[in-house]
């Protein structure tokens, strides 16, 4: 982002932090359409990604007097609509239906854009490698991966050791690196385990 647009944003949170609905509309119509294809390539699911642009701004709303605007907009805003794709993922898991609607009944619309949906499945693989790790490994791996906390941060957090951190952290690294290899496609993994794990 160049500086005059970063100030430009900057201004725009400033605003929306005092209620100000044109600058949340502005925000909304600068990201709005790009989140939209972020969780579409994910879900692959027009209706799903809809209703993710619609909770990811009522948040941006909810939060406006909080956010700040010295920090990225944009990283704030997709990492939600990571966070609740993924959520919608995790849900389908135990959804036949929902499972239906995201990975197959819209696959042949898609067929010439096959990333998005082998992304999809690998995430859902991986998503159930998590849930096998023991309760405080899983906690410990969420909190780095998914609060990006630094080992430091999460030692203080959970008043143990760096070093316990980074050994639980190898663990279950290789856990659901063993999971994924026992239960992937071996060309999805290499494609994708380093970039998503």
């Amino acid at each position: 982002m160049y500086v005059d647009e970063a100030k430009s944003e900057r201004i725009l949170i400033l605003d929306l932090n005092k209620g100000n609905e044109q600058a949340f509309r502005k925000l909304f119509d600068t990201y709005g359409n790009d989140i939209y294809t972020y969780s579409l390539s994910l879900l692959k699911s027009p209706d799903s990604a809809k209703e993710i642009v619609q909770d990811v701004f009522l948040k941006v709303w909810l939060k406006r007097k909080t956010i700040n605007p010295d920090q990225s907009f944009k990283s704030w805003v997709f990492t939600i609509a990571r966070n609740l794709s993924f959520n919608v993922l995790q849900k389908s898991v135990n959804d036949k239906k929902l499972k239906q609607e995201i990975f197959y009944q819209r696959q042949e619309a898609y067929s010439h854009i096959d990333r998005g949906f082998q992304e999809a499945e690998f995430e859902l693989l991986r998503l159930k490698a998590i849930d096998t790790l023991p309760p405080k490994r899983r906690l410990i791996f969420k909190m780095s991966r998914e609060e990006d906390k630094s080992y430091q941060e999460i030692s203080v957090v959970l008043k143990i050791s760096v070093s316990t951190v980074k050994n639980q952290m190898s663990k279950s690294l290789g856990t659901v690196r063993t999971f994924l290899q026992a239960n992937g496609d071996l060309t999805l993994l290499i494609a994708y385990v380093f970039l998503i794990i």
